[in-house]
């Protein structure tokens, strides 16, 4: 059975650009799939990868990245580990500027602003000093 409800996304900016697909007809999928990519020595999966967005129009799966750096540096591991394990597989992964770029693009820099407000970020307005 296939759900009628929204998801429910674990950030704004997902949801943001959930609405930027709707907008220009772009089919997608919120978390699809799971990719086991770590298991202990009995074979039970310990860590997993399961990508934002799947856009089956072009076979290629979205992970957004927009806060905190330590994320960052974890999404990043989990995109190598699921390179090396899946090949086949295309991840997209978008970066802070990324979205950024594209909020501008689409006149959304107040949704930028609510949002690193709202998370007492600075990643997604490109505000502060620059210190990583």
């Amino acid at each position: 059975m296939i759900s009628t409800s929204p998801p429910r996304f674990a950030h704004d900016s997902e949801a943001e650009l959930a609405r930027i697909f709707d907008y220009y007809g772009v089919p997608w999928r919120y978390e699809p799939d799971v990719f086991p990519i770590s298991w202990n020595a009995d074979g039970v999966v310990i860590e997993s990868f399961a990508p934002d967005f799947y856009l089956p129009e072009i076979d290629c799966y979205i992970e957004l990245t927009t806060l905190k750096q330590s994320l960052v540096r974890k999404k990043n591991r989990k995109l190598r580990w699921m390179r090396q394990l899946y090949p086949e597989v295309r991840v997209k992964l978008f970066y802070a500027r990324d979205f950024r770029a594209l909020m501008l693009k689409y006149g959304r820099l107040e949704f930028l602003t609510d949002v690193a407000a709202a998370n007492g970020a600075n990643s997604l307005t490109g505000a502060g000093n620059g210190a990583r």
